[in-house]
Order: structure tokens, then C-alpha cells, then sequence
């Protein structure tokens, strides 16, 4: 017992909660509704089919005796005519013109009481005789006229003298009569009798029959077979005269019952009706109902319970230790019980304190290690952009230089004003950040500079919206960018070419555009300066390949935690448009 015990405890504790759990609902809530509900659904299914089989043994007797009431109706009438003396003499007569024949007919109707038996019932009534002074109609015909059909050839191979005859009379159209038919036929052998052979036959009403099964209120399916073929049916699909087991499978038959008439056996089979369940389950829906509460609500209402119990504690525990991945290490508040989960939420809160002590110890070495490191790193941003001037300062004096020569000392003041701007700004790094506004005022100086270089074959546009001038940016970002479509973009061009710098606001964005109508470039390049900006680093620029804009790239991407966004269109012969995304929360 205790090995047993063991194994079952460590099988358990291997199991995850959620496991446990789910074996406890099975256990208390599926296996108790599964016991319940199905003995409930046995019992139910039990007693309908109960009920089905009982209901179908009453439809078969019903069907047996209608039939056997309406055959013997028949028969009972059959004897009667059998038995009327006036009647065997009007058969037996010789008549020597029609209209003897009529008067003697005439007679037997007034004489006898044929006509009333006959209209008793609903069955009409042909009797029929060796006598050819007869004349064929009405209730009489001659045997001569009928010898070669179905219904006469078995009477007359029939040992008995009654019998029951299931027809189907194929020669006749259904709109003269109906082509189904159920067939009384009766020898006529009065005790002592002579003359001619005689034979009753009477047509029984097939369709009240039918109509009359139909009025027993039941929606089963009844057939009645003889040796194995259908004879009559209630249903649509008609299948009169096929094999029974073709058309329907006797196993599948709910109840079977057998019927005698004249020597002849036949069987009543009564096919069960649809499964009702739902309409079971609707009836009894209050005892479902309340069975559904006991084994569903009390026993969700204790297990949720029992899970907050368990599962909020563990998620405030996990949530803790989900703080010290990210490196914040927090006390679990308000810890409440003395279980296990409660112990180790305590002995987390410990863990923790013992951890924060331990970082207050080594705190103080990490910071300066950092801060070394940093210090380390300015330094070399700080050699950068030293890289940054002598690109600005050598142009600046080549264009002094130019104007000098060809013009003399004519709009030499103006620009040695505007270098004095440039210098300015290059050697004014207390600051890194500078608004748009006093950028621009940076960028018109050295786009003026280059004016007076390249004459008619520059222009530009600065396009600013009002709310964007107050924004910072890393200094001299924006006149990186134009530097760069003078160089690769206008310098190269014989053509007369514009620089377009467009600074708007768009949604949570603040977005620079530098635009150029110079020679472009191609798809290759395109994607090789994407990559470059999208992926500026120390690195990069130590290679000292396209410094300036992996510098401004760099310092964008440093202010504002590698959120700015950069995108390069270019297409050969057009121009060049290099676009800067910042979120707004950045600046």
C-alpha cells in the first residue's frame, strides 16, 4: 500500500498545476455528471422505447383487426349471396331473348334481398356465371369473359373455396378504376346446388383501407407482406409488390406481427418511428436542470475558490520574479496565509533584500566603470565632430577664393560675414542641440556661400512651419544634409539645379526633408546610403567614408533612443530626397 501511495504522490507532484487542476474538475465535476446525466439519458431512452414498442404492438393489433373486420365484412356478405336461393335461380336460367333476361333481373331486385345485402357495405359486388344468355353489367357478367384474367385463374386453382387476393389489375387505366385492389372471390356451391359454375368476386375499397390505418393517429410506417413481398403500405414512396428485405430490412422492422386469413398467413410489419430525444430531453428539463447545478455550479463555485487561492498569489509571485529579469527587484506587498505559496512570497521579499544589499555593495564600482566608459565615448564623438569642420572651412575659402580672383574685393565682405556664421557654429560645441530656427539660419549662410560659388547654378528654398522653429536637433544636422546635395548633387550637374528643405510637423512626427534636382543616383547606391544611415555607429565612422551624414545619422539616433527614421529616394537625372522622421516625444 505505501509503495502504491508513493508513486501516486510523486506522480502528482510531477504534474504543473494546471494538470492538477484539470484532474480535479474531472474528478469532481465531469465524472459525477457523466455517472448522473447518464443514467438519466438511459433511463429516458429506456422508457421511450418502452413506450415505442408498445405503442408499435397496439398499432400492429389495430391494423390486424381493421383488416380482419373488413375481410370478414366480406366474407360474411359473400355467404349471404351465397345462400340466396332466388339468386342461384336467376343465375341457372337460360333466358331466351335480352329482355328476358331484364325481366328476370327485375324480379331477382324485387324479390330477394340482393340489393339491400350488397349496399351494406362498401364493396362492390360482380358475380359471375356460366350462363351465356347473361349480359355483361352491372352486377352480373359471364365466366367466358373473364377466364383468361389473374384473380379467376388462381380461384380456380385454389383448393379452398374462399380466398383473399391482393391484386393489381395492370390492363386497366386508373382513370376507370383504380389499379390496387383487394380481392374477396368466393366459389358459389349451394349445398345440393346445380346448374352452371358460379363465382362471387368482391372489389374491397383499397383506399379506405389505407385511410382507415392512416386514422390511427400514428406516423410509423406499417406493410403487409405475404411470402416475403409487400402487399399494402401506408407510406408515399408506394412500394407495392417488391421483396420486402429489397426495400427494407426485416431486422430493421420495430414489431412483426402475424395475420390468418383463409389458410393464408400474413404478416403486419410496423417500422419504429424517429428517435424523439430532444423532445425527451425538453420534457424533462427541470430534472436536468437542477441535476446541472448540482454537478456543475457547487462544484465550480467551490474549485474557483480554491484557484484564486492559488493561482492569484502564484501570479504576483511570478510577476516579482518577472521584475527581476527586467532588473527590478521588488517586495510582494500584502502577503496574506500561512500556506506553502504564502512561505515563499516571504522568502522571496528576503531573497530580495539580501540582493539590494548586494547592489548597494557594488553599485558604487559599476557607476564609475560606466561612467568612464562614457566618458571614453564622448571623447570620441567629440573627435567627430571635429571631423566635421574642415569639410565647411575649406569650401567656404575656396569660394573666398574664387570671388576674390574674378571679382576682386567686390561682395567679399558678405561672404567672409557669412563664413564668420559657419566658424561660429563649428567651434561653438558647448551645446550639442540647437533649435531649427537658429539651424537654418546656420543652413541659409552656408546655402548663400555656395550661391556665390556656383552662381546661376544654384538655388534653394527653406520651407519651415512656425511650431517647428522652437524644436532642438543635434547642431548642424540640417546643413550636413545640404552639404551633401551641393557636393554630390549640384557640384556634379552643368545643369541649373535647386535645393529644397522642407521641416513640417505630420502626425506624432517631425519630419526634415533635403531635396535636390541633381544627377541622382542609382538603385545600388540608394540602398547602400539606406544602409549606412539606417546602421551609423562608431565604427562607421572611424572608416571615415561619408563622415558627415553617418555623424548627424549617429547623433539622431542617440538622442532620440534609435527611434528617428530615415528614407533615401533617388532617381538618376531627376534628383535625390533624403527624409528624417523624429517622433516629436524625442525632441
Amino acid at each position: 500500500m505505501q509503495p502504491a501511495r508513493e508513486k501516486i504522490q510523486k506522480c502528482l507532484d510531477d504534474l504543473k498545476l494546471k494538470k492538477k487542476l484539470q484532474s480535479l474538475y474531472i474528478i469532481c465535476v465531469i465524472l459525477p455528471l457523466i455517472l448522473t446525466d447518464g443514467f438519466i439519458l438511459y433511463s429516458v431512452l429506456s422508457a421511450e422505447k418502452v413506450q415505442q414498442q408498445h405503442d408499435m404492438e397496439n398499432l400492429a393489433s389495430a391494423v390486424q383487426y381493421s383488416i380482419y373486420t373488413t375481410v370478414m365484412s366480406a366474407a360474411s356478405m359473400a355467404d349471404s349471396i351465397n345462400l340466396n336461393r332466388y339468386l342461384e335461380e336467376f343465375l341457372n336460367t337460360q333466358y331466351e331473348t335480352p329482355l328476358a333476361y331484364v325481366e328476370g333481373y327485375q324480379d331477382l331486385m324485387r324479390n330477394s334481398m340482393f340489393a339491400s345485402s350488397t349496399a351494406i357495405i362498401n364493396t362492390k359486388v360482380t358475380i359471375y356465371a356460366d350462363n351465356e344468355t347473361l349480359i355483361n353489367g352491372g352486377e352480373f357478367g359471364r365466366i367466358s369473359t373473364i377466364r383468361e384474367t389473374e384473380w379467376y385463374q388462381a380461384l380456380k386453382n385454389y383448393e379452398k373455396d374462399a380466398m383473399l387476393l391482393f391484386y393489381y389489375d395492370d390492363w386497366k387505366s386508373p382513370a376507370v378504376s383504380a389499379k390496387r385492389k383487394i380481392l374477396f372471390l368466393r366459389r358459389m356451391n349451394l349445398v345440393n346446388s346445380r346448374g352452371c359454375e358460379k363465382v362471387i368476386k368482391m372489389e374491397i375499397d383499397y383506399n379506405k383501407v389505407i385511410r382507415d390505418i392512416d386514422g390511427m393517429n400514428s406516423e410509423s410506417p406499417v406493410y403487409i407482406c405475404k411470402d416475403g413481398k409487400i402487399l399494402l403500405s401506408n407510406t408515399k414512396d408506394n412500394p407495392l409488390g417488391q421483396p420486402f428485405n429489397d426495400f427494407v430490412m426485416a431486422d430493421e422492422a420495430g414489431y412483426c406481427k402475424d395475420i390468418v386469413l383463409f389458410g393464408e398467413t400474413y404478416q403486419i410489419y410496423v417500422m419504429g418511428k424517429e428517435n424523439r430525444f430532444w423532445m425527451k430531453i425538453f420534457s424533462n428539463a427541470p430534472l436536468i436542470l437542477f441535476l446541472l447545478l448540482i454537478n456543475i455550479l457547487l462544484p465550480y463555485e467551490l474549485m474557483t475558490h480554491i484557484e484564486r487561492s492559488i493561482t492569484v498569489r502564484i501570479g504576483k509571485l511570478g510577476a516579482a520574479f518577472d521584475g527581476v529579469n527586467a532588473e527590478k527587484l521588488t517586495r510582494i506587498p500584502d502577503i496574506q496565509g500561512n500556506d506553502e505559496i504564502a512561505q515563499l512570497m516571504r522568502n522571496y521579499n528576503c531573497m530580495v533584500d539580501r540582493i539590494n544589499e548586494l547592489i548597494q555593495t557594488v553599485y558604487k564600482d559599476k557607476l564609475r566603470e560606466q561612467e568612464m566608459s562614457i566618458a571614453q565615448k564622448n571623447a570620441e564623438l567629440l573627435a567627430l565632430y571635429g571631423q566635421i569642420n574642415p569639410h565647411f572651412l575649406f569650401n567656404a575659402l575656396e569660394s573666398i577664393r574664387m570671388h576674390s580672383v574674378l571679382k576682386k574685393e567686390y561682395e567679399t565682405a558678405d561672404m567672409v560675414e557669412k563664413l564668420a556664421v559657419m566658424e561660429r557654429q563649428n567651434v561653438d560645441w558647448g551645446n550639442d542641440t540647437i533649435e531649427i530656427g537658429k539651424e537654418l539660419d546656420f543652413v541659409e549662410a552656408y546655402l548663400g556661400l555656395q550661391k556665390y560659388r556656383f552662381g546661376d547654378r544654384l538655388s534653394y528654398s527653406l520651407e519651415v512651419e512656425p511650431e517647428c522653429k522652437s524644436r532642438k536637433i543635434p547642431k548642424l544636422t540640417i546643413v550636413t544634409f545640404a552639404e551633401n546635395a551641393c557636393v554630390h548633387g549640384i557640384e556634379s550637374k552643368t545643369a541649373p539645379g535647386w535645393i529644397f528643405i522642407r521641416i513640417y510637423m505630420e502626425e506624432e512626427f517631425l519630419c526634415i526633408e533635403v531635396e535636390d534636382t541633381g544627377k541622382g543616383m542609382t538603385e545600388e547606391m540608394v540602398c547602400d546610403i539606406q544602409d549606412k544611415m539606417d546602421n551609423a555607429n562608431i565604427e562607421r565612422l572611424k572608416q571615415k567614408e561619408r563622415v558627415g551624414i553617418l555623424n548627424a545619422c549617429l547623433r539622431l539616433k542617440m538622442v532620440t533612443d534609435n527611434e528617428v527614421r530615415f528614407c533615401v529616394e533617388s532617381e538618376q537625372n531627376v534628383g535625390t530626397i533624403i527624409q528624417i522622421r523624429i517622433p516629436q516625444n524625442k525632441l
